[in-house]
């Protein structure tokens, strides 16, 4: 079964200047390169950070290259899966804090 994200255009991103905005792509390049560099945080870590925002994101092709960069950055699958929990309990708390607009509303209506 085909599906819409295939994994070899992955290593196509890096060309997206190509297609207009050359200016923009090198840019947005230099400033992801520079982003990702040690810094407060090492490396190890933003890649840890990453894998977790890319699942929280729902990106097949970021989860493709930050799962193999954390690997590459010595990162073990416990660290990786504690990562993606972390983003998940995250994602379910942003949705159920609105929770409380729901029930401020209720109350609101009902009372």
């Amino acid at each position: 079964m085909s599906s819409y994200y295939n994994s070899e255009d992955l290593p196509k991103f890096g060309k997206i200047g190509e297609f207009g905005a050359k200016d923009l792509a090198k840019d947005f390049f230099k400033y992801y390169g520079e982003t990702f560099k040690d810094g407060a945080l090492t490396e190890r870590e933003k890649s840890l950070i990453a894998l977790a925002v890319a699942h929280t994101m729902q990106c097949p092709y970021c989860i493709d290259a930050y799962t193999t960069d954390t690997i590459q950055k010595g990162c073990t699958q416990d660290e990786m899966m504690e990562a993606v929990h972390v983003a998940a309990a995250l994602a379910a708390g942003v949705k159920l804090v609105h929770s409380v607009q729901m029930i401020n509303k209720a109350k609101e209506v009902t009372m």
